[in-house]
């Protein structure tokens, strides 16, 4: 019986090979197997490269970096210094005041009856302002005088009784002449010559002492006169006049106001800084603006090259661009210990009535200095324990060895003593030549004997102003 085959998967045994040695279509060849494996290995190590080797070189090159600095020596700023220059231009501020100013107070107390002037008046010397009612005063005088009359009819009696004595007396001297002639013929007694005698010598004591009355008498009439005179200078206090030419600044007073014996007005403030109905103050303040006046404290470094008639310019805001003349007037010739500074008053003319006073202003004083003081950076300076220090530069021995170390300086700190600071710079009146290199803003590296390289460029940046033409700082920070 035929049998027909199906076709189909044929299923193999395990362990049994196909005959004839052929191989199986889905079986895997180790030489396959081993490929896959290297490929893979391959795969592995180098994504294992791609992230060690970059690691590895940034760790060489941080640890190159690390080295370079151990062994590299540290990089300043620094500057050359210099002196200032020895034509300085100093600026200070000040207020301006009048020349002359003077407050008015009357000797005289009573009621205002009159008032001539008010605040913003021109009055000329000894012009009549405020006229004062005084009663009293009035009945003063009126009883000075009548004691001055009394005083010289007290006179005329004492002069008619001197007269009378003085014709008692010569009659007397008549007498006893006469009786002394008697006596010698013998027609009248010794005694009787003697008693006419007596009468004449008593005759001159009563001259004497009549002339002395006359005289005491003639004090009386001089000390009343004086005592009227007294009177009349307090009578004429009544009348307030301008002590010089000027501008009324304040007035104090007004018709009716009360003038308290002090001399001071009792009446209705004038002034926005004083309080109303004060006592004790002044009537009125003459200013005189023709001429104005600054006081100006001037450095001690300053003080030296400021003479009396030197120039000086004056600023106010107010007028930009203006500068006004001004002349040194006197100095103090002295420092003041608290602040070091001289006292310097400058006169401007103001015959144009610009500047009032009051007015804020700033004086420019151009001077000229001997020996002026070191210049250095305001960043250079470090605050030492012991006081102020200054790095600079100095020569150190070079290693041939270390190339590192060749053009190296040493850091040298140096104490100072510190003049004025405009910020930028600051002076330095003791410590330096004005030849040094300093070094500008030190850090923690910068010590005692450090070695260090000047970074290139720094000196020709960081160069100080040339002599003869002051700085930027020179001219507005000294507000001193």
């Amino acid at each position: 019986m035929n049998t027909k085959e199906i076709p189909g998967p044929t299923l193999e045994v395990a362990g049994t090979a196909p005959k004839g040695g052929e191989q199986h279509p889905h079986h895997i060849s180790p030489f396959k197997v081993v490929l896959v494996l290297v490929i893979l290995a391959a795969v592995v190590v180098a994504i294992a490269l791609a992230g060690y080797l970059p690691r590895k070189q940034r760790e060489e090159a941080a640890a190159s970096v690390a080295k370079e600095e151990k062994n590299t020596l540290p990089r300043v700023a620094v500057a050359k210094v210099k002196r200032a220059p020895q034509d300085t231009e100093v600026v200070l501020p000040g207020t301006i005041s009048a020349l002359t100013e003077a407050s008015i107070f009357a000797r005289a107390s009573g009621y205002v009856k009159k008032r001539y002037a008010d605040i913003g008046d021109r009055v000329k010397e000894g012009q009549l302002i405020a006229e004062i009612e005084a009663p009293e005063l009035d009945q003063q005088v009126a009883q000075a005088r009548a004691a001055v009359s009394q005083a010289e009819q007290q006179l005329g009696q004492t002069k008619a009784s001197l007269l009378q004595a003085q014709s008692q007396r010569d009659l007397a001297k008549i007498t006893a002449d006469r009786y002394n002639n008697l006596v010698g013929r013998g027609a009248v007694a010794r005694q009787d010559a003697d008693t006419q005698a007596a009468t004449f010598k008593t005759s001159e004591a009563l001259v004497a002492a009549q002339e002395a009355n006359v005289s005491a008498a003639g004090e009386s009439v001089r000390q009343a006169q004086a005592n009227l005179q007294r009177i009349l200078a307090l009578q004429d206090f009544k009348n307030v006049r301008a002590p010089f030419a000027g501008v009324i600044t304040v007035r104090n007073i007004d018709v009716g106001s009360l003038i308290s014996p002090t001399g001071g007005g009792q009446g209705m403030m004038q002034t926005a800084s004083s309080p109303a109905n004060a006592s004790g103050n002044e009537m009125y303040r003459v200013a005189q603006i023709s001429a104005v006046r600054l006081m100006e404290s001037v450095p001690q470094t300053n003080a030296p090259g400021i003479r009396i008639g030197m120039p000086a310019e004056v600023t106010v805001t107010e007028f930009p661009g203006r500068k006004f003349a001004g002349k040194v007037a006197r100095t103090a010739n002295s420092l003041d210990p608290a602040s070091r500074t001289m006292l310097v008053e400058v006169h401007v003319d103001n015959r144009d009535g610009k500047l009032l006073p009051g007015m804020y202003a700033e004086v420019r004083f151009r001077g000229h200095r001997d020996t002026p003081p070191v210049m250095v950076p305001g960043d250079s300076v470090i605050a030492g324990n012991s006081g102020p220090l200054v790095a600079i530069l100095v020569d150190a021995a070079e290693d041939n060895g270390n190339p590192d170390t060749r053009g190296a300086k040493k850091i040298h700190l140096v104490p100072v003593q510190i003049g004025r600071d405009y910020g930028v710079q600051t002076e330095v009146t003791f410590g330096l030549q004005g030849s040094e290199t300093v070094v500008m803003n030190p850090g923690d590296e910068v010590r005692e004997g450090a070695l260090v390289k000047a970074e290139t460029g720094t000196e020709s940046k960081a160069d100080l102003t040339a002599p003869g033409k002051p700085s930027a700082a020179q001219k507005g920070a000294p507000k001193e």
